[in-house]
């Protein structure tokens, strides 16, 4: 069978070696915010075997056999139509083994059939409930999994990826050229700007924007091959916040008077997290929480969920069996 296949493709990956710099630091930080979940949470972000990866669907080259295979290995879909804004067309299934596809190649001229992800970077996509002929923002797209996400989702009017990097703007427009056909090709946009500048650049041009922001990003600190390098991400760490809620700033001025804002990081840090929110909500009186306590409730069969003691934010921490995350989702309107 295909998974089979594709399976033994996959194997012989070298381990990956834990930073202790940057797990002293997170045992100091989150075994204070997370309490008791910390050693939890911990034990998984440090085990890569036990990591999960769920398989997004490409609806525009739908893999049908796969669907097949993955049905009689136990795979299942994710919310199963459970939420109310769950569009149809996307369609992605979670293991309930730590088995793991692999990524297919890039191809020039044909379209990728899946895309491997961590299921709770769905969140924020979801949470944007984009509709069709809608304009949307992804204001830090690379490497492009929450805007194949997006058009998973909906066929927006105008879809803006953008990332100030050169590297990681090629590696967004790569992987936009193997999920997406070339009809679709001509709503979207890439472009290289300093996020921070967007909302002065296109101000209230857009319905709905995605600031999936520069953040920590737990999972990967945590197996920084250069110690050195580990300890000055953590010195610039502090930094984080101040560019966040400049960004955040930037995409309330590039979001209509009615619009929806998602807000997501990859970290567990409350000061990247709540507190950034805190912020923009005290001090921008045209933005307001949307409470997002139902998608919460209807995801828990998939998600674990940390209290994060906002009505409109949610933490989905990673545990054994559910091992997506650490992933923080807000969601805002302007008036």
């Amino acid at each position: 069978m295909i998974l089979t296949r594709l399976k033994a493709n996959s194997e012989g990956k070298l381990a990956k070696q834990i930073c202790k710099v940057v797990l002293d630091h997170f045992e100091k930080q989150y075994s204070k915010e997370l309490g008791d979940a910390w050693s939890i949470t911990r034990d998984v972000l440090t085990s890569p075997s036990c990591w999960q990866y769920a398989v997004l669907f490409n609806r525009f080259n739908y893999p049908f056999e796969l669907e097949k295979d993955l049905h009689l290995k136990g795979y299942h879909a994710l919310f199963q139509g459970s939420l109310p804004y769950y569009p149809e067309s996307m369609k992605c299934y979670l293991p309930r083994t730590t088995e793991r596809m692999p990524s297919e190649r890039h191809q020039m001229g044909n379209l990728k059939k899946y895309y491997l992800l961590n299921a709770a970077s769905l969140l924020p996509v979801l949470a944007l409930e984009l509709r069709d002929g809608e304009k949307v923002l992804d204001l830090c797209a690379a490497p492009g999994g929450k805007s194949i996400a997006l058009l998973q989702c909906a066929y927006p009017g105008y879809l803006h990826c953008n990332e100030p990097d050169s590297v990681r703007s090629r590696w967004l427009r790569q992987t936009l050229e193997s999920f997406i056909p070339q009809p679709l090709v001509n709503v979207i946009k890439v472009s290289e700007l300093d996020g921070r500048e967007m909302g002065d650049a296109q101000p209230e041009a857009f319905d709905k924007v995605l600031v999936d922001a520069p953040c920590s990003n737990d999972r990967s600190w945590l197996f920084s091959s250069d110690s050195e390098k580990a300890a000055s991400r953590i010195s610039q760490r502090r930094k984080l916040p101040a560019v966040q809620i400049e960004l955040l700033r930037s995409a309330i001025k590039a979001l209509r008077p009615g619009g929806l804002l998602v807000y997501s990081t990859c970290t567990l840090s409350k000061a990247e997290n709540q507190d950034v929110i805190c912020e923009i909500l005290n001090s921008d009186r045209n933005i307001m929480p949307v409470d997002m306590k139902g998608m919460a409730r209807i995801c828990s069969q998939d998600f674990t969920f940390a209290p994060t003691d906002q009505d409109c934010g949610l933490l989905v921490i990673p545990e054994k069996d559910k091992a997506w995350g650490p992933m923080y989702v807000a969601k805002l309107k302007k008036l």
